[in-house]
């Protein structure tokens, strides 16, 4: 439409264009607020990364739990002499049996033993529960003995359902896996003998 400039300006129009503009344009800012505060982490995600405390009081001899890490399984396992015992027999069968080539973390010096555990709890593994081979969360076979999918001369630990790794009562992977490498087990200590904090150490957080 083709504006007179001779023509007066009806001042009403004037008013209503101006209070449509202003409106508009709050309305425009009042959308980018949520928009923009989308891209602030929540707090659930800025949590995941911190320690977590483990109540295993509960936890009897020969049993395994679960806890979340970082979004990842770790399975701690209170295990008994056999099954330490059988971390023994395993030695000559896992690929890495001193864990000299970790996967995603370093194995903490307390944890380089036999056992994989600190010396004042051997009993207790704490792993982070992600094959090495694809990611897939093995599960627990602590049985000994021939059983499908296993070895007749199996000594008891984790199978990964996905592509049938095999992992020993310590974690440490069989020779001649899919699975290249032991799996983790994360930094954590005891803030008391029913209790395991995992991500922080002596040294501080993980």
């Amino acid at each position: 439409m083709k504006i007179d400039p001779d023509k007066p300006v009806d001042e009403r129009r004037r008013t209503w264009l101006l209070a449509t503009s202003v409106a508009g344009g709050v309305a425009g800012v009042t959308t980018l607020i949520p928009f923009v505060d989308s891209f602030a982490p929540p707090a659930s995600a800025t949590a995941a990364g911190a320690p977590i405390n483990a109540e295993i009081s509960k936890l009897t001899p020969g049993n395994m739990m679960t806890v979340a890490w970082r979004g990842k399984p770790v399975f701690i396992v209170n295990r008994t002499r056999e099954m330490l015992a059988a971390v023994v027999k395993a030695d000559p069968m896992v690929a890495d049996p001193h864990t000299a080539h970790p996967f995603s973390m370093p194995l903490p010096a307390y944890c380089r033993n036999e056992y994989r555990s600190r010396a004042d709890y051997p009993n207790v593994l704490v792993v982070v529960g992600v094959c090495t081979h694809l990611g897939c969360t093995p599960i627990p076979r602590f049985q000994p003995g021939p059983q499908p999918s296993l070895p007749d001369d199996w000594p008891g630990g984790f199978l990964c359902p996905c592509h049938g790794s095999t992992y020993d009562l310590a974690g440490r992977v069989f020779k001649d896996k899919p699975a290249p490498q032991n799996l983790d087990v994360p930094r954590f200590m005891f803030a008391s003998s029913t209790s395991v904090v995992i991500g922080r150490d002596e040294r501080g957080e993980a």
